[in-house]
């Protein structure tokens, strides 16, 4: 398998790294395709893109969509997409703003708790104005002496029935696919094996996902164990999807996987990059 990493972020959304420094750090670390797929996103990919044409990568545009499915919030990566598309930036744009209602419900959520200033300390984090995650509260938090870490954060203050947690209404899983397929892209479900799902709900929705076009599974992801590698090898080939590879990762210190670290797909694959 090439050294291959379709799924990484930078400062665009709540990466640490700038596009064109997380590129530069992707060819140290021998990488030799690396898609960018900041959330909800695309401003980063002109910066990234230069950089790797003057590194010599081969670099894949892309975005990581937020999508509302069976009352959960999943992922779905846009490979080759056209950034410029004007259907998928008009989807972008929209899901961006209600980000920015959904930091100010977090903030209200924090303040009950006893946390203040919680909005203003992640808007210090995020490069993007336009665009503040709950990672970036996240890092707030942290410096804060909340936790230890961000993980810690996430499990203590931002998940389900946390201090912190604000329910919200992504793009359907219609939409996401919609968007990237009319961009030229191709849709990919990111690290399937962080969602609560039981086998009925996994199933509908890799039917659901197929049926609306989509291509691939995120089988090797930083957040998958190499148990799921095999599990979701397996879902992708019931459902006729390619399987893909990608980090997540967001910046050094901080991710569960470093660029450049990631193991081969299991065998009986079909890797998403035939289709480049």
């Amino acid at each position: 398998m090439p050294n291959v990493d379709l799924h990484s972020h930078s400062t665009r959304s709540d990466g640490l790294l700038t596009p064109a420094e997380l590129v530069a750090r992707a060819r140290e670390r021998g990488v030799r395709a690396l898609a960018l797929t900041d959330h909800d996103e695309v401003s980063g990919l002109h910066e990234a893109r230069t950089r790797a044409a003057q590194v010599g990568i081969t670099f894949i545009d892309g975005v990581e969509i937020s999508v509302t499915w069976g009352g959960q919030t999943l992922h779905v990566v846009g490979l080759h997409i056209d950034p410029e598309n004007a259907e998928l930036t008009a989807g972008l744009e929209q899901i961006r703003s209600g980000r920015g209602q959904r930091a100010a419900r977090i903030a209200s959520e924090l303040e009950q708790a006893g946390i203040d200033d919680s909005l203003a300390g992640a808007r210090s984090y995020a490069a993007n104005p336009d665009l503040v995650s709950r990672t970036h509260f996240a890092r707030f938090l942290v410096e804060r002496g909340h936790a230890r870490d961000v993980q810690t954060v996430f499990r203590k203050y931002l998940a389900t029935g946390k201090p912190g947690y604000v329910p919200h209404q992504w793009a359907s899983l219609e939409q996401a696919l919609h968007w990237i397929k009319a961009s030229g892209g191709i849709a990919v479900l990111a690290h399937p094996g962080r969602y609560k799902l039981d086998d009925r709900q996994r199933d509908a929705l890799l039917a659901n996902f197929a049926e609306l076009g989509g291509a691939a599974v995120e089988v090797v992801t930083g957040s998958h164990t190499a148990d799921q590698f095999v599990t979701w090898a397996h879902h992708a080939r019931r459902f006729g999807l390619f399987a893909s590879a990608g980090s997540d990762f967001h910046g050094p210190g901080e991710s569960r996987c470093d660029l450049g670290e990631l193991p081969e797909l299991p065998a009986g694959c079909t890797p998403v990059w035939e289709k480049f």
